[in-house]
């Protein structure tokens, strides 16, 4: 099976992450791959130390037709068996071919613009539901949700990040961005004098997050700590995982706070309101609401069975279906399932792009 990835964004956000850990998980079973990723970001080295053949330079040039012209190139040269265009930018650079072409959505996109995609996977049944009422088959819509990848048994010292070891801390892992809710987070924090907050990404609204943070007079108990690859390690040495998202489709941090013991709260956007059981595997607040957060985050304070129920039945949900073994494997399958489909055999040939 020959595979070519095509992933066009430079950002460091969940979607690509998840993107580039999935193209790792795939290369080290056995899917003979290459991809497509701008030399500039974070996770063309990721790849690139996996040992994952990349095709240099397609996206750095500053033209979108050659670019397009480029990426042809490789694909008349690879001759893949499938296409996996990781979002819309990706889809909009790939040309309409004779071999399938997915396009994945990590959130609520447009299926307009994936108008060469052949296939479509979502990481929520609700995304797969939206693709299919914008007009989407649904018999070329598909599921498969992502999965954590959290590093095994790597510790963190509080103290190294100027915290009290009798602090409760309350951990974000997401980009500093409006649609995250960071700043109902920080006025919640204002209501729990027991408490540092850990903002662990990057992201546009750092200096405005801090400059609340002052005005609120809780900055002595928030941790800016920029973009971080250590996510495990944080999530095992904080208590409480928030995700105060206004617009969260997935969120990934929900399964590795499941994988890693850490108790989650999270606002009831369109993600977490699909995989939180409210009480079960974690507790669900209203979208900005400051007051609903605060209460929330108070009640895992202040009940240690409430804590330790909701940590068993997140690490019996991520172990049933969100392993980083068992999605790679999901998606594989699904890989065989449409190349089978297209009448291309997995080791064979494949017709020339069209024009």
């Amino acid at each position: 099976m020959r595979v070519l990835h095509v992933m066009a964004s430079r950002a460091n956000g969940g979607a690509e992450t998840y993107s580039t850990d999935m193209i790792e998980s795939l290369h080290a079973i056995g899917v003979t791959e290459m991809a497509v990723v701008p030399r500039a970001s974070l996770h063309h080295r990721r790849l690139a130390a996996a040992g994952v053949p990349l095709a240099a330079d397609v996206l750095d040039v500053p033209i979108g037709m050659w670019r397009r012209r480029q990426l042809r190139q490789v694909i008349e040269a690879l001759r893949p068996d499938l296409v996996h265009c990781w979002m819309r930018r990706a889809a909009s650079l790939t040309p309409a071919l004779d071999v399938p072409v997915i396009g994945w959505f990590g959130g609520y996109y447009e299926p307009v613009h994936f108008a060469n995609c052949t296939h479509f996977v979502g990481v929520t049944p609700d995304i797969v539901a939206h693709m299919v009422a914008r007009g989407v088959p649904k018999a070329r819509a598909h599921y498969v949700p992502t999965f954590p990848t959290i590093e095994a048994g790597q510790r963190l010292d509080r103290a190294a990040l100027g915290t009290p070891a009798h602090a409760t801390v309350l951990l974000a892992l997401s980009r500093l961005h409006e649609k995250k809710g960071l700043d109902i987070l920080l006025q919640a924090l204002a209501e729990l004098p027991g408490c540092v907050a850990w903002l662990a990404g990057d992201g546009p609204l750092e200096a405005e997050l801090k400059a609340l943070a002052a005005k609120l007079g809780v900055a002595e108990r928030v941790r800016f700590l920029g973009w971080r690859t250590d996510r495990g390690a944080l999530l095992r040495a904080a208590d409480i995982c928030v995700l105060p998202s206004r617009y969260e489709p997935f969120g990934t941090v929900m399964l590795e706070a499941w994988a890693t013991g850490t108790p989650l709260v999270a606002a009831a956007s369109q993600g977490p309101a699909a995989l939180i059981e409210d009480g079960g595997n974690g507790l669900l607040v209203a979208v900005d609401d400051v007051a609903a957060l605060a209460g929330a985050i108070g009640r895992l304070i202040a009940e240690p069975g409430l804590r330790a129920r909701l940590i068993a039945r997140g690490l019996a949900d991520y172990h049933k279906g969100f392993t980083r073994a068992a999605v790679t494997q999901r998606m594989l399958a699904l890989y065989e399932q449409i190349i089978a489909e297209h009448g291309v055999a997995s080791v064979g040939r494949v017709g020339s792009a069209r024009a």
